[in-house]
């Protein structure tokens, strides 16, 4: 078995334990009786032109991930020229930041969701990652997107992890107003105490 043939398994890995983690968590949350598609007002929240570039991003994503899988000859062209150590380097951050990210929806519990929306008597988390990082599940989702482009050293998956830091960044603006709207001086105090992506 060659090199890349063993990166491409090992980033088979990293995505379908993300892809556990995601069902596993979106499950509890229905069972808890919440939903995880956005409400109108989630919508209007984010924007509707972050919402719609959000979705096509995810089906395009979609489409990469069948190609990659069929791994047809011209794929070649799209290789970045990364380094075996660099690359080994990116499947263990990958690894590093999925087990951040499980820890963190582990700490959100049913409070989690992937939409710009609260829960019914929703509850500010404060404790596992969220004691000293306000945003550990972006912080863990550039982790795991640098991760993915690293492992498989392709364009487009660097395109993507670069679309991921700016899409949160541009996101964890609109979630803190819906936060300060929703805690008001506690959740200023809790800025005051976190670091936005790192600890202070």
């Amino acid at each position: 078995m060659d090199a890349e043939s063993i990166f491409r398994i090992a980033f088979w890995v990293l995505f379908g334990g993300v892809l556990i983690m995601r069902v596993y968590f979106s499950l509890q949350v229905r069972r808890a009786g919440e939903r995880l598609m956005p409400d109108h007002q989630a919508i209007e929240r984010e924007g509707r032109g972050m919402f719609a570039t959000r979705v096509l991003m995810f089906f395009l994503l979609i489409a990469w991930l069948v190609l990659f899988a069929i791994n047809p000859p011209w794929m070649k062209v799209l290789l970045a020229p990364f380094p075996g150590w660099l690359r080994w380097a990116g499947f263990a951050l990958g690894l590093a930041s999925l087990g951040f990210w499980i820890w963190t929806q582990v700490a959100l519990g049913k409070e989690w969701s992937p939409q710009l929306q609260l829960r019914h008597e929703h509850h500010l988390v404060t404790t596992g990652p969220y004691a000293r990082i306000r945003h550990p599940l972006y912080t863990a989702m550039i982790g795991y997107g640098a991760g993915l482009a690293l492992v498989t050293a392709n364009w487009v998956f660097i395109v993507f992890a670069v679309m991921i830091i700016a899409g949160s960044a541009a996101r964890v603006t609109r979630e803190e107003q819906m936060m300060i709207k929703e805690f008001g001086e506690k959740y200023k105090a809790y800025i005051q105490k976190t670091g936005k992506f790192f600890p202070k």
